[in-house]
């Protein structure tokens, strides 16, 4: 019997190059982006390279696929008050021709869209599907405008695409140079003692999730056949920024910290219910303090600058 071709838009990103080697025992993944990564002795994942906005690289792999994992995006919430229209004009049409190429070629598409800035602020929590989102930024429009168009899709087509709001991952090959990442941030700066910067007075709060566990729920969703159309992944656990850095202070006594301005792209406390989610994939969310525990053990093990 064939494996399930999945194919993983955005293959070389965090989550996307996770992702991949999270299923590649059970399926045919297909990792497709910009750059070939070095990393070509896993035979297990087919590495393509090629521009998602230029359909002629794209077509050829939409349609032996069964599966397509949606994980690209060129803006992020810190720049997307400066970049918004390159994500309007470039990620949101291009997203509307999927959707369009999902019916004519009969894939699915799991879109990985953002728990954190969809649902904008809210009073309660933990925030569940069905709440209104209301997003303050414009990265976290994007993600809504590309859901809106798959579930309208969905209604007018009969597809059965699906969304996963995911809150705020963490762990192995994550970089936070690229816009994202505060756990990632934190945790680098503090192994090679530089600061640590906070913007505003540390008691933002995020649902932070180890990229594991976001694995395991989105490995759920692959072949899901169910009506719902929106899971959100999370740990269901709202942690502040200064609680990280008490778990940290643990770790590396010495770190140093410089609280910096409030940004305005910011929401204040975000907590995602995972109750729909939690019931398909059975997915036991680790604590943030193992979760950071084993990032950091995992960064010392990959040498990067690490000072006892």
């Amino acid at each position: 019997m064939d494996l399930m071709k999945i194919l993983i838009l955005g293959g070389n990103g965090f989550i996307g190059k996770n992702l991949a080697e999270y299923l590649k025992d059970d399926y045919e993944v297909f990792s497709f982006d910009r750059e070939i990564p070095n990393v070509l002795d896993n035979k297990k994942i087919k590495y393509i390279k090629g521009d998602f906005f230029n359909d002629t690289d794209i077509l050829p792999y939409l349609k032996k696929s069964d599966v397509v994992v949606h994980a690209i995006s060129t803006i992020n919430p810190g720049n997307s008050n400066e970049k918004y229209f390159f994500g309007y004009k470039n990620d949101f049409l291009q997203s509307i021709k999927l959707c369009e190429w999902s019916k004519q070629y009969e894939f699915r598409i799991l879109f990985l869209s953002s728990g954190g800035t969809v649902y904008g602020n809210k009073e309660a929590m933990p925030i569940k599907e069905e709440d209104l989102p209301v997003p303050i930024n414009h990265y976290g429009n994007l993600k809504l405008c590309i859901e809106n168009t798959i579930r309208t899709f969905n209604r007018q087509m009969g597809l059965n695409n699906i969304i996963a709001r995911i809150s705020n991952p963490y762990g192995p090959g994550q970089d936070y140079r690229k816009g994202v990442g505060f756990i990632d941030a934190a945790l680098k700066k503090a192994i090679n003692k530089e600061t640590i910067e906070i913007w505003g007075d540390g008691f933002v709060v995020r649902d932070y999730i180890h990229i594991q566990d976001v694995c395991k729920m989105l490995g759920s969703l692959i072949e899901y056949k169910g009506s719902r159309e929106i899971f959100n992944i999370s740990s269901q656990k709202g942690v502040s920024q200064n609680e990280i850095l008490k778990i940290l202070h643990k770790l590396i006594p010495d770190i140093k910290v410089e609280y910096l301005p409030y940004r305005t792209v910011d929401v204040p406390k975000i907590i995602l219910d995972n109750t729909n989610i939690v019931e398909i994939s059975k997915c036991n969310c680790r604590s943030i303090e193992v979760g950071i525990n084993e990032y950091y053990c995992f960064l010392k093990k990959r040498k990067l600058k690490c000072i006892n």
